[in-house]
């Protein structure tokens, strides 16, 4: 038998907690000494009480995790639940991390505001390009990275059922209303299917930056892509496009490398 102290500090849970909880009778003591009022635990209570916080992990309240734990759930049942919630905290964790990126892109675009930034924009000719494509429309600004992972995920294993040969770096053609076109070009054409298209993506006359380092930094290219075209006489006439020269979904941002295209024609 463990005194409340010693196995507070055995569960991590502060004794004002293990009080609480023997107090509404969601975790009762082992054995209460009549004399001293000491509360003592046994080892046999660790089930229990490792049930109890995980189930408040999940964020349950206390009413709802004493009715679970009368239900008795197995060991199955509570490790489904924490690997959802995991799931679930995962994708908010990786949402706020895109939100800091994208605050820290907007500060140094107001920072650069009164200066040119240093993107050298080239006039060139693209030529066409056989691509295996997928197409979806992004809800809202935070969805862009989950979006475009199935998109693309989609399309590449596309190409491997069918047993396409791929032909260079993917390509993501931003269409109007926030509905991305991912594409992969491919040797020679291979059937569709599962929304994947095959189709020649044209060549066309493009102003060209080659941006270095991660997505959140993509805003003040664009910008600075934009500035280039209309201050040397140029007018975009079609949907840019993103060329992922160097990049791994487990690599670092900072090593990626994205050619940007604007399709432009002289005004």
């Amino acid at each position: 038998m463990l005194k409340i102290g010693e196995f507070a500090r055995l569960v991590d849970v502060p004794v004002k907690t293990l009080r609480y909880y023997d107090e509404i009778g969601l975790f009762k003591s082992d054995y209460i000494d009549e004399q001293t009022g000491y509360r003592f635990y046994s080892f046999e209570q660790l089930p229990r009480l490792n049930r109890l916080l995980a189930l408040k992990d999940l964020g349950l309240s206390l009413s709802q995790i004493d009715q679970m734990l009368q239900e008795d759930l197995s060991a199955d049942q509570l490790r489904d639940m924490l690997l959802q919630k995991q799931v679930e905290l995962e994708d908010l964790a990786r949402d706020i991390r895109e939100r800091v990126a994208r605050v820290e892109a907007r500060l140094s675009l107001i920072e650069m505001e009164d200066k040119m930034p240093d993107y050298e924009v080239v006039i060139k000719t693209v030529e066409p390009v056989l691509v295996a494509s997928k197409q979806e429309a992004i809800p809202h600004f935070s969805a862009i990275g989950s979006v475009m992972d199935r998109l693309y995920n989609g399309v590449v294993a596309h190409i491997v059922k069918h047993k396409g040969q791929f032909a260079g770096p993917g390509i993501t053609v931003w269409h109007e209303n926030f509905k991305p076109e991912a594409s992969v070009p491919i040797k020679k054409t291979i059937p569709e299917g599962d929304d994947v298209k095959v189709r020649e993506l044209p060549g066309d006359q493009m102003a060209c930056l080659v941006h270095h380092g991660g997505f959140e930094g993509f805003p003040q290219a664009y910008q600075a892509g934009v500035q280039w075209i209309e201050a040397n006489g140029y007018e975009i006439t079609g949907p840019s496009r993103e060329v992922y020269l160097q990049f791994r979904p487990d690599g670092n941002p900072k090593d990626y490398v994205t050619e940007i295209q604007f399709p432009v024609a002289k005004v």
